[in-house]
């Protein structure tokens, strides 16, 4: 199992930059896919961003391409997700999640963090 605690939310104006971490503890992280979530209009939780467990690997539905990026650190046991020129419509609740399936699926995600918000004043 893996424990996940997000943190780095906050307000930015439109066009600005956030960095998102997320602190995982537990056995089984170093083997975990990693994955970015965010809750979008219907209340759903929707894949923003994902990374294979050597960090090698990343996929993004093209909504996130160019603007977001995924990494992890596995000597830290944290994984981030730098956001870059925001808008408004990225104003939400970001979680970080850990799975064991395919990047496509985000990692099928068995394990969430608590979330942290992210606003975004135009």
């Amino acid at each position: 199992q893996v424990h996940l605690v997000e943190a780095g939310g906050g307000s930015v104006q439109a066009g600005g930059s956030l960095r998102l971490s997320c602190k995982a503890s537990g056995s089984t992280y170093s083997t975990s896919c990693m994955s970015w979530f965010r809750l979008n209009p219907r209340n759903e939780r929707e894949g923003v961003a994902a990374i294979d467990a050597g960090g090698e690997i990343t996929y993004y539905p093209d909504s996130g391409k160019g603007r977001f990026t995924i990494s992890r650190d596995n000597t830290k046991n944290t994984i981030y997700l730098q956001m870059n020129n925001l808008k408004p419509e990225d104003a939400t609740i970001y979680y970080c999640a850990a799975g064991r399936y395919a990047l496509r699926a985000f990692c099928g995600p068995e394990e969430w963090g608590q979330g942290t918000q992210v606003t975004v004043s135009s």
